[in-house]
């Protein structure tokens, strides 16, 4: 029997093991090409927290800067800048280059005075827009309320000696600025300068308040003053931020 015969044998044997549907599918020529099914029919779903408006009172500025294009081609699109400026201050704040601002002005007659931002993304199918389409969103928030009313961080002394006291620091690097004198059972006390634009008061020794408008900074210098006496679970001594508590664990007795 020679080759050719063979292999048309095995090929309708091959064929006849086959279900008919798949018989058809195999000896058939599709005229339109084949596409893969989706296994999802609805469209993905937009970010929540980006696709809610932004409410900016009266009081508040909000101005979006535009770079020039690059002269020369680049991988990389220089970011814009949003400004925001309010009663208190004003905080810049870079976005990307694939975010949208759309402010809507209201009407001259309406008794209504604040305004509303709305984020959009030019690609709400990708995966690293739409991540970041909440988070500009969530740091535009956090910058109004800043510039209007403030944040604050609120810290709480839990130990026996632990105290903080502000005083006006000296030296060559620290004249003129605030310092935080921490005092925390170790055998030096420890200085550490007041970022700017944070502000520092100590009402009792045992109680620490920073305010400031921007979030960030406010939080990143109350974390590391928590460093210095992280709260332990035993004795539930250290350093408290706000509401932050700890739940005791039991003595080991022998």
């Amino acid at each position: 029997m020679s080759t050719t015969s063979l292999r048309t044998r095995f090929s309708r044997l091959s064929l006849l093991d086959t279900p008919s549907i798949c018989r058809q599918c195999l000896t058939s020529t599709p005229k339109t090409p084949l596409t893969h099914r989706q296994f999802s029919t609805t469209n993905p779903l937009s970010s929540k927290v980006g696709s809610s408006p932004l409410i900016i009172p009266e009081s508040v500025k909000l101005s979006i800067y535009n770079p020039p294009p690059p002269r020369h081609a680049t991988r990389t699109l220089p970011q814009r800048t949003v400004t925001v400026e309010g009663p208190l201050g004003q905080v810049t704040i870079p976005i990307p280059h694939f975010l949208n601002l759309t402010i809507a002005s209201p009407p001259k007659d309406s008794e209504i005075k604040s305004s509303k931002v709305i984020i959009t993304v030019n690609e709400p199918n990708d995966k690293p827009q739409r991540q970041m389409w909440g988070t500009a969103r969530a740091l535009l928030a956090n910058h109004i309320l800043g510039v209007t009313e403030g944040h604050a961080a609120l810290l709480r002394f839990v130990g026996v000696g632990y105290r903080a006291i502000v005083q006006d620091g000296s030296g060559r690097f620290n004249e003129g600025r605030k310092i935080v004198n921490l005092k925390l059972g170790y055998s030096h006390p420890i200085m550490l300068p007041v970022p700017e634009g944070v502000t520092a008061s100590a009402p009792v020794p045992t109680r620490l308040l920073l305010e400031g408008i921007n979030k960030e900074v406010v939080n990143s210098f109350a974390a590391e003053i928590r460093r210095w006496r992280v709260p332990e679970p035993y004795k539930g001594k250290g350093i408290f931020v706000n509401d932050e508590t700890i739940k005791l664990k039991a003595k080991k007795i022998k």
